[in-house]
């Protein structure tokens, strides 16, 4: 439809509309595209050796950090590995590092510059790295949530817990409201936590991971859970919809873990006969619940650790770590797979490349700033206080 036609019906383009089709622009978005210099070609042999060369430059004026899921040619490079908050928690216990370059996606990025000092400046290689998850709830969005709670006469009763995978407006919207972070370790403990607070609890933004924590670990039911979407009027429920729930579950998800299915874990089973099936908790209830082993990213490497010579493992969760587990116990005799037969990179995750990692280190070598990710100060205090109330759980 052409832009005289959309007029001629008086139908207003939405801000969203607009933004996709490339019209528009949103500054709080975790999605950027521009540069301020030339990348090196992705062909370029010497990539390995600049990357070297400017690490060494800066010497402990950089700190590395390495998301699980980036690719091997970045991993490498990483002075640590870990999630998304073991990262931002070693980045603040770095005081000394000028730069910390950060390997993973924006939201990551943002938890590093909340947890480390005024002095420290946190680098994005890529702004373009951003999150699908986290972007499926906005601040606005999330104010009018909290309005409907208000007029279905329940707010008071509410305690907001964002999962760590969410922007810092989220993070902060948390902080203000009297609620929590929570990691995929640790759900259940911030769960705990909030319903000893309140009655009910909205969930933010993955209601894969609070459904699955609410039944499979707290003996909730299915029926205990409600999805609002924020794309539906009063999120597509009614009142009374509300005022019934124990958890008010974000309609978001992650693209990667969402993709494994019922049929994936039938057919991996059929496939491999005795194959121990083991995911990631922001898989759908139904994975999760056919699946042999829940856990975290950290809990996933631990169990492969553990585990005998000779076992068999599907693998539910993001590629890039799925294949380096595989390739390192690879002499232990286990057989590690993805749980999916179509395999599926973190996409955003891996905009983080090597050209990028070598013209940030090269850029902050040679004294010039690039791609900082800063939080206000107002954002960045209700934040911090939702994680240090994480950090403050039992």
């Amino acid at each position: 439809m052409t832009t005289a036609q959309t007029q001629e019906l008086d139908v207003q383009p939405t801000p969203l509309a607009l933004l996709l089709l490339g019209r528009e622009a949103d500054p709080r978005s975790e999605r950027g595209v521009e540069c301020p210099g030339d990348l090196p070609s992705p062909s370029d042999p010497d990539l390995v050796a600049r990357a070297r060369a400017a690490k060494e430059k800066l010497g402990d004026k950089v700190f590395v950090l390495g998301h699980h899921y980036q690719r091997d040619e970045v991993i490498q490079f990483a002075d640590v590995t870990g999630d998304s908050f073991k990262l931002a928690r070693d980045a603040a216990a770095r005081p000394e590092a000028e730069y910390i370059v950060f390997c993973g996606v924006h939201f990551m990025a943002e938890s590093a510059d909340i947890l480390t000092s005024d002095d420290q400046k946190v680098v994005l290689p890529d702004l373009a790295a951003g999150c699908s998850m986290a972007d499926m709830a906005t601040a606005e969005q999330v104010a009018e949530c909290w309005d409907a709670l208000t007029e279905a006469g329940i707010a008071e009763q509410v305690v907001p817990v964002s999962y760590m995978n969410s922007s810092a407006d989220i993070k902060a919207f948390t902080g203000k409201h009297g609620g929590t972070i929570c990691t995929s370790s640790n759900a259940k403990r911030a769960l705990d936590w909030a319903f000893e607070q309140g009655e009910k609890v909205l969930f933010l933004p993955d209601q894969h991971l609070g459904r699955n924590t609410a039944v499979r670990d707290m003996g909730m039911t299915l029926e205990d859970c409600v999805v609002y979407n924020p794309h539906k009027p009063n999120g597509g429920l009614t009142a009374e919809e509300l005022r019934a729930a124990k958890m008010i579950l974000w309609r978001g998800h992650c693209s990667v873990h969402g993709r494994f299915s019922l049929d994936s874990v039938n057919d991996v089973r059929e496939r491999i006969p005795g194959v121990n099936v083991l995911v990631h908790p922001e898989c759908k209830h139904e994975v999760v619940a056919a699946a042999d082993y829940v856990g975290s990213t950290e809990y996933i490497i631990k169990a492969l650790e553990a585990a005998p010579a000779g076992s068999k493992w599907a693998i539910g969760t993001e590629l890039n770590l799925v294949r380096r587990l595989a390739n390192r116990f690879a002499a232990e005799d286990k057989e590690i797979v993805f749980l999916d037969k179509t395999v599926c990179f973190c996409s955003t995750m891996n905009r983080i490349d090597l050209p990028h990692l070598v013209w940030t280190l090269e850029s902050l070598a040679e004294g010039t700033l690039v791609n900082r990710i800063e939080v206000d100060k107002e954002t960045e205090a209700f934040a911090k206080l939702a994680l240090e109330r994480m950090l403050a759980l039992p």
